[in-house]
């Protein structure tokens, strides 16, 4: 039997972490995001060619979990996780071009797929007499309510959202609110990236998980991470069979989780050919791309809100998988798409094709149409569906979207989200005992 694969952090500890470890922890305990030793090496041989998505994702994970615990369990936590499909459909508009739909989950978004992986591990790994354990989520629109979705009534854990108040739509402000229970949902009095400071502050302090034991769900976990590269592994073997060539992607970026799934799969030997990185009008990492520093800065808000981030966290794995600056931007590029090009992206497609494409997508479709003709072999990823931003969306298309029955369940609910101030302190008081801002105690905070 071969030696089980281990984990280390980006910042160069190297304790050798199992996947369990991995996937309670969150982070490493040196503040960096866990790693692989080696991202393993797989053969297009290696699948079966009539594999459902949760095959593929069973097969491409499985050296991950190899000689630890939760290899036996891997094959019902991908059952559990991937029992929805992720279709690869054909645009009439592109000739050649498909369009990759990530949003057939719970929450409308792609976020579903490592949100329910991550909280079927939990289930597996946690026993009944585990002390409870608090999973924190910055959220800059849909990770949230996947997370929230996958967790709800889950036995021995309590779910805290962090979002920014205000900066989220309508609608994905709802979801986050609407379950209750386990659930609670924090609107920040700030940007995603201080929701995501706060997170990670309390994930760091020793003392705070002494006395409340905390993990992330955030694509800073591995446990969320590594899933999402199966929908890219599934759909390029099935592309690469009927065409006999490698499939590229436009991938919607922000925090980098997405992106980097699909560079891993590429890495790990799958058929996945270029790889490109449709942001918004934050700059920070077209700017590196283009040759600049990387320098993080304050997030802008925009139309594609889930993607408001300047400082995205899994640049450290980005740069781990890719050293040196010139080999990183050799592996991938990234394209910049403002506010008014996204409106009109999502007009013309509504207009001209009748495709509907939340903001997110719709940057992608902007580098897609940015092509020259003839550019096949290119897929579209679609993370969201735009249900969810009927507020950018409607007023663009001159007609209602029709909401999923998931979405219009949620939306059926209540909600409530309790408002703090962007402050490490303010969510560590709230951790520990309750308090939200102006100092109101809810003694219902940590009920079960």
């Amino acid at each position: 039997m071969s030696e089980p694969l281990l984990y280390h952090s980006t910042r160069g500890a190297r304790h050798g972490a199992s996947i369990e470890e991995v996937i309670t922890a969150g982070l490493a305990p040196d503040g960096g995001l866990y790693v692989p030793e080696a991202l393993p090496r797989l053969a297009k041989a290696d699948f079966a060619l009539d594999a459902r998505l949760a095959d593929t994702a069973e097969r491409l994970l499985k050296p991950f979990f190899r000689g630890h615990a939760l290899a036996e369990a891997l094959p019902s936590i991908c059952r559990e996780a991937f029992d929805f499909e992720a279709p690869l459909r054909a645009l009439p508009q592109h000739p050649g071009a498909s369009m990759l739909e990530l949003f057939h989950g719970p929450s409308a978004a792609f976020k579903d797929f490592g949100a329910r992986f991550l909280a079927s591990c939990f289930r597996h790994l946690r026993k009944d007499h585990a002390r409870p354990l608090t999973i924190l989520v910055a959220t800059s629109g849909d990770t949230g309510a996947a997370v929230a979705a996958a967790f709800h009534r889950q036995p021995g854990v309590q779910v805290v959202i962090l979002y920014p108040d205000g900066l989220v739509s309508p609608r994905q402000a709802h979801q986050l609110g609407c379950f209750g229970e386990n659930v609670h949902a924090l609107r920040v009095a700030g940007r995603f990236d201080d929701c995501q400071r706060m997170v990670k502050a309390a994930l760091n302090d020793a003392a705070l998980q002494a006395q409340r034991p905390l993990s992330s769900a955030n694509s800073i976990s591995l446990g969320r991470l590594l899933p999402q590269m199966s929908y890219y592994a599934h759909a390029s073997l099935a592309w690469e069979r009927e065409h006999g060539k490698p499939l590229n992607f436009i991938v919607p970026t922000g925090n980098l989780g997405n992106a980097l799934a699909a560079l891993w799969a590429r890495e790990m030997g799958l058929p996945i050919g270029q790889v490109e990185l449709a942001c918004n009008a934050n700059p920070t990492l077209p700017d590196y791309f283009d040759g600049g520093t990387y320098t993080p800065r304050a997030a802008i808000a925009t139309l594609a809100n889930a993607m408001d981030v300047g400082a995205p966290s899994n640049f450290e794995r980005l740069h781990w998988t890719f050293p040196h600056d010139e080999e990183l931007r050799q592996a991938t590029t990234a394209h910049s798409v403002d506010d008014p090009t996204i409106r009109a992206t999502v007009r013309h497609h509504a207009h001209m094709h009748g495709e509907i494409f939340c903001p997110h997508t719709a940057t992608a479709m902007h580098r897609l149409d940015q092509l020259p003709d003839g550019a096949d072999g290119w897929a579209v990823v679609s993370t969201a569906h735009p249900a969810k931003f009927e507020t950018v969306i409607e007023p663009l298309i001159g007609q209602a979207v029709p909401v999923p029955a998931a979405l219009a369940r949620m939306l059926d609910r209540s909600a409530f989200a309790e408002p703090i101030e962007a402050t490490d302190e303010a969510l560590r008081r709230w951790l520990l005992t309750g308090e939200v801002a102006g100092g109101e105690h809810r003694e219902s905070a940590w009920a079960s």
